[in-house]
This record gives C-alpha cells, structure tokens and sequence, in this order.
C-alpha cells in the first residue's frame, strides 16, 4: 500500500487527557463520528448540547485557529472504507491494525526522528525501559538495535530500573515506553536518569506538558480504544512500528557497516 491517510483524530487523542469534561464530549463525538449528520457548527453544537463558542475553543485547543480550520482538516482526510470476503472478527482485526498503520503515518515526525537517531548514534549506552507489553516492545528493540552494533538494554524490571537510572551519565541516552504516559516506575527512572546528565526519549500515546520538564523528545504512537488490554490485537504493535521507522533510520547512518554488523549477528545466531 502506498498511500496512508493523514487525520487529526491521533492528535486529539494525543491530547485527549488534557480535556474538560466538556471538551471531552465533542472529542468523542468526532473521534466516533460515523459521517452521517452535517458538521456545521450550528447543528454540532445542538446535537452536543453544548455552545458554538465551546467548538471554537476545542478546536484551538486542538491546535487550530478556530472551528472552521479545524473542521476543514477533519473533513480532508475523513472517510469511510469497507472490506468484503471475512468474517466480522477478522474485519475488526484487520481494520484495527489499518486504523494503527494510517494513525502512525499521522503522528510521523521526519524530523523527531533523524534528531532521536542523531542522538542514540552518538551515546556510548543505550537503555530502554519498559513494563508488561512495553516491556516486551523494549526487548524487541534491544534485539533489533543490537544486530547494527548499538550498546543496547532493556531494562524491564522497576527495582533494577530505578538502580540503573541513578549509575546514568551524559554518555548515555534512555528511552522510557508507557502507553498510558502514567507508568510510575518508568517516568520516575527517566527523571533520576535526565538529573544524571543522560538524554532522555518518551515514546508514549499520552501527551502531557509534565513531560517537557524532564524528557528531551516525546515520541508519539498510535492509540486505540482499550489497545492497553490488548483486548483484539498486540498492544505492542503500534510502538514498534515507530521503533521500526527509528531501526530503518539508523540503518542509513554508515550503511554498509550496519548492514555487515546485521549479517554478522544472524551468523552468529545461525551456528550451532
């Protein structure tokens, strides 16, 4: 497939925390807008029970100068597709790993990551942490980094996390991973590890201004209703496809090197 949409639903729900219980109410209805009533402010806000003021204010907060650039960037990539030839299940599965894949291209910042692979090419240790299934993305980056010759560890364990934060230095670079952006062991490490002086990346689907205090770039993934379950599919799925895009940028830095160090690795795995 060569063609992605790009929508703001991802970034609402980037933000969504950040919310009153009000403007949380017109970002559902967007969120699950399903296409059939009109947008138009004035009937938007009937339906919500809500002002035309309120949209304008939730649209700003969003990002946008007002309701009608904001609906204008909503309608662009707002669409409905349909899939024929499995069952309901299966449809769901499918739909919801497409829902994650068009909502990663969304939230893709070219530029987040040539800094971040900037900045892991140049440390001397590398460490990710992460619990549950974010721990489990941390060791599949731990494997894949290491095979390019990166000084890689996962760290998925919150006593060793913590003891390993306090050890850190300029040298090092740490990446913390928590879906929710509220997993206590994991942002309380990146804190020690940014006071010892290490460079520290949030890869996260919940944004919040508390995190510029401490982390040197906030790394967005996709997010899905009850995707922190794992209720339909891997909860791990949309972070790897960011560390897949880090992983293929890195490759690039000394190619031949990386490639041959790659080579090298599965050999290595191959002999018995």
């Amino acid at each position: 497939m060569d063609e992605y949409e790009r929508n703001i639903i991802p970034q609402i729900e980037a933000i969504y925390d950040t919310f009153t219980a009000l403007e949380k109410t017109i970002a559902d209805y967007f969120i699950h807008y399903d296409g059939k009533a009109d947008l138009v402010s004035k009937n938007v806000a009937k339906r919500l029970y809500v002002s035309e003021a309120s949209l304008s204010r939730f649209a700003q907060k969003c990002g946008f100068t007002g309701y009608r650039e904001f609906l204008f960037r909503y309608q662009q990539s707002f669409g409905t597709t349909s899939r024929s030839g499995a069952s309901h299940h299966i449809k769901k599965v499918l739909n919801s790993y497409q829902e994650l894949l068009n909502k990663s291209y969304s939230l893709m910042d070219e530029g987040q990551i040539n800094r971040i692979v900037d900045m892991l090419s140049k440390k001397k240790r590398i460490y990710v942490y992460g619990k549950g299934s974010s721990g489990l993305a941390a060791m599949e980056m731990k494997f894949r980094f290491m095979r390019i010759g990166a000084n890689i560890e996962a760290i998925t364990d919150e006593h060793i996390m913590k003891m390993n934060s306090v050890l850190l230095d300029g040298d090092c670079a740490v990446i913390g991973i928590s879906v929710s952006g509220k997993t206590e062991a994991v942002l309380e490490s990146m804190k020690i590890a940014k006071k010892c002086g290490a460079k520290v990346v949030l890869m996260t689907a919940h944004t919040g201004k508390k995190f510029l205090e401490f982390c040197d770039e906030i790394m967005l993934f996709a997010l899905k209703e009850n995707l922190e379950q794992g209720k339909a599919i891997s909860p791990q799925f949309p972070i790897l496809i960011m560390v897949d895009m880090l992983y293929s940028q890195m490759l690039q830095l000394d190619e031949y090197r990386r490639e041959t160090l790659h080579e090298y690795t599965l050999e290595a795995l191959d002999e018995r």
